[in-house]
């Protein structure tokens, strides 16, 4: 068993580290928001009262947190994990969809401390998470992903190597702006399919089980009918903006148009610029109702 620093307990991070509490672990666990805490505590985890004293003596480092700002935070500053005391040849592995740009970043400070780095962003919902069901996006040296996988299992139930360090990043970015397109374009369907006159339950089952379905277009069309915006919320309003304009930069800096990405990025700006950020992504559908976008 090892000595598991785990930075972020939010809807993602607290799943994940009870895994690893529930794996035998020796887990402390550090978040900006201390009462979010307390269930893993609970569970047998330590608290430490910043991300530098979580990685003290530390073979591994995680982080799960919201954005770039956050994971700098956690890792850099004087109360950051790279200035513990870690154990000599930790990993430092960062769970958060992250910007390409800072993970090129991150991974520099992190092998300047003797750390090896890997990029491993995760899709998945919070019940996935709490489960040990994740799919891990990898980019990292193959050795250091090989010596870092008994760590990593407990939280996944598959871990696909994108190649060197950034490759994971740039795949998962890729991916949810896919998902933003998705997401926006079922919102549209059923705002259209309503003002059709066509009974939404019969059109959100058939629009599953057709040929546009995809595991998106299906929770959207459940999520979006039954209403339920600021209940169980799985991904925020302002994440997936945040995940949307990465991804378009990513397309952008690459040199691609990104047609579909910008527009979809507009729209989760619309959304959250209505005051609607701390709610559920589905809220949109409610946003095409208001006559908000268009």
């Amino acid at each position: 068993m090892a000595r598991i620093a785990f930075l972020g307990l939010g809807r993602m991070g607290a799943g994940m580290a009870a895994r690893m509490v529930a794996a035998g672990h020796e887990v402390t666990v550090y978040n900006r928001t201390p009462e979010k805490a307390a269930e893993v505590v609970s569970a047998g985890a330590a608290f430490a009262e910043t991300p530098r004293a979580a990685a003290k003596d530390a073979e591994a480092i995680f982080a799960m947190v919201a954005d770039d700002e956050a994971s700098r935070a956690a890792w850099l500053g004087a109360d950051g994990a790279l200035a513990g005391e870690y154990a000599p040849g930790a990993f430092a592995v960062e769970f958060s969809t992250i910007s390409r740009p800072w993970v090129d970043e991150l991974s520099k400070h992190a092998a300047a401390h003797g750390l090896r780095y890997l990029d491993s962003p995760v899709t998945g919902l919070p019940d996935a998470a709490a489960a040990g069901q994740l799919t891990l996006f990898v980019g990292a040296d193959i050795a250091d992903l090989e010596a870092a996988r008994p760590l990593l299992e407990p939280l996944c139930s598959n871990i696909v190597h994108f190649g060197d360090v950034g490759a994971g990043a740039s795949y998962k970015l890729i991916q949810n702006l896919l998902g933003s397109v998705q997401i926006a374009a079922t919102a549209e369907a059923l705002r259209t399919a309503e003002l059709a006159g066509l009974d939404l339950a019969v059109v959100a089952d058939t629009l599953s089980r057709g040929g546009a379905a995809s595991p998106t277009v299906i929770r959207m069309c459940t999520e979006m009918l039954a209403g339920g915006h600021d209940r169980d919320i799985a991904f925020t309003a302002a994440l997936r903006l945040k995940d949307t304009r990465i991804g378009v930069e990513l397309a952008d800096a690459l040199g691609t148009p990104a047609a579909l990405g910008h527009t979809a990025e507009q729209i989760f700006e619309r959304l959250v610029a209505a005051g609607h950020g701390d709610l559920s992504e589905t809220k949109l559908i409610d946003l095409l109702r208001s006559r908000a976008v268009g």
